[in-house]
Formats: structure tokens, sequence, C-alpha cells
């Protein structure tokens, strides 16, 4: 995965060994996100989503001892299947009320298909360049990677 910081922007890139629409189909469906999205070693107890523009995904990370929990909400501003996911991401409650405290992401990924791969482009925008720095000093950016690694893995296990 490469990264690079762009002032409030930052910019992730990774290539999956996989067509475009079963990379897609991984971003959509409750059944495929359960079982890669979070760190290692994090499951997924709740994910609800509702995949059209305005619709919302909610979900509930939980590490694997149980004690903590990280929950979320994104709310869908564009989807144009297999192409491109737009949405803006919030930490939030179990009752889906946004955090207050915590900066909200716009979100804007692309699926791009080349020789049978499919490389994400993922642009998160946020409100300043400060609300950036407070998610990366929050390891961020180690979690995502755990977490595109985790895609991988159920990537290539579809595949076999």
């Amino acid at each position: 995965m490469t990264t690079k910081v762009e002032g409030k922007v930052l910019v992730l890139e990774r290539t999956f060994q996989a067509p475009r629409e079963l990379v897609f189909a991984m971003f959509k469906e409750p059944k495929h996100l359960a079982r890669w999205w979070g760190p290692k070693g994090w499951t997924l107890p709740v994910c609800t989503i509702d995949f059209r523009p305005g619709g919302v995904w909610h979900y509930c990370m939980r590490s694997a001892d149980g004690r903590m929990e990280s929950w979320g909400k994104a709310v869908y501003h564009e989807i144009v299947e297999p192409e491109r996911i737009v949405y803006v991401d919030y930490f939030s409650d179990e009752n889906g009320n946004e955090a207050e405290d915590m900066p909200e992401t716009l979100i804007a990924m692309e699926f791009i298909e080349r020789d049978g791969k499919t490389t994400i482009v993922n642009r998160a925008q946020y409100a300043s360049a400060e609300a950036l720095q407070k998610v990366l000093d929050m390891g961020m950016l180690a979690g995502i990677t755990e977490t595109w690694d985790r895609l991988e893995s159920l990537l290539q296990d579809l595949a076999e």
C-alpha cells in the first residue's frame, strides 16, 4: 500500500489480485465485510448496510479479548458500481449517534481494474490537517493496513 498526505487529505492506494466486481462486492455486502473489516484480531459483530446514496452503514468492531469496541457509521453520498463509492465516515456510538469530539472523514474510493487486478485509490479528506493528524496519532494507518491485509487474504481464499 502506498500512502501520502496532501494537506488535509490522506491518499491510500493498493492493488489486489482480484477482478474489480469482486473487490467492489467486498465493500457492499455485510456477509463479506464481517469477514475482513477491522484490524487483525478484531471482529465485526454488528454490520448493517443500506447500500444506496443516502443509505447508512453502521458497524461495531470488537477487539479479540472483547474489552474494546469501536463503533462507526458511514452515510453514502455516491455509488457507481463497480467504479466508485463516496461516503462520510463518522465515529459513532451503538445507536448511530455521531461522536462530536472525533473528526469526520469524506471518503472517495475508486476501483480501477487492470489486467485482472484491482487498484483501490482511497482519498480521505478531513476538515483540517490537525483532524487528519489526530486519527494518524490514534494508529489509523496501521489499522487500515491490517484491514486491507485481511481483505487481500479473503480475496485469495475466494479465488482458490
